[in-house]
């Protein structure tokens, strides 16, 4: 039979392989997290994967470790690329994130579906589809939302909360590489981006986690 500390620290390592931790709703995991976070970072490290706790924005993550061996482990959580209206939409929500925490003093940001439709009209193809572009956008907030970037806020239907990992996710450098993009896109004369961009963040899905950069 476990003891106490060992059951603790197995919640905790489900929760992590579930997918992101957060300090405001996973307040038993996040607590072996704080204080007994050595045993679950052994277990995962036999693994090849790393854990990221961020104790100032409050969220723990997976992520694969680097491959510092001459047979490195096959990875835990696979890598793959996002589309361009997700990679879109992770760059808008980390600029509106960083707008809002410079010039607001709430805790949390919350964006309705028709503010993000909006946000991201000029930069989508086939603009003058509605119907279309109401698809493409709707695809892309539930991919962020299956990925931990956004939450709904409950009792309020189309409104979302930006989850501060996406900042784990979207560096300094994504962000200015993407944007360059998003300038050159506007001032193209058929105002349409590829469907793939080389700026894009990639994500790794899978049991493990979420997305790594």
């Amino acid at each position: 039979m476990k003891t106490d500390q060992e059951r603790a620290v197995s919640l905790a390592v489900i929760a992590l392989m579930k997918g992101v931790v957060y300090r405001e709703s996973h307040e038993e995991a996040w607590s072996t997290l704080e204080h007994r976070s050595a045993p679950v970072r052994d277990h995962f490290a036999t693994i090849g994967v790393d854990v990221v706790i961020d104790d100032t924005e409050g969220y723990a993550y997976l992520r694969s470790a680097p491959d510092n061996d001459e047979e490195p482990l096959p990875r835990l959580v696979q890598r793959r690329s996002l589309s361009f209206p997700v990679s879109l939409l992770l760059v808008i929500l980390r600029q509106r994130l960083a707008e809002f925490e410079a010039t607001s003093g709430e805790a949390r940001l919350m964006l309705t579906r028709d503010q993000i439709l909006d946000s991201m009209r000029m930069f989508l193809p086939d603009s003058t589809n509605e119907a279309r572009l109401i698809d493409q956008v709707d695809a892309a907030i539930r991919k962020a939302h299956q990925l931990s970037f956004l939450r709904p806020l409950r009792g309020q239907e189309g409104v979302w909360e930006v989850r501060r990992i996406v900042k784990a996710f979207v560096d300094a450098q994504t962000l200015s590489d993407f944007d360059a993009k998003l300038r050159e896109y506007a001032g193209r004369d058929d105002g349409h981006p590829d469907t793939q961009s080389d700026t894009q963040p990639e994500t790794q899905d899978g049991e493990g986690g979420d997305v790594d950069e």
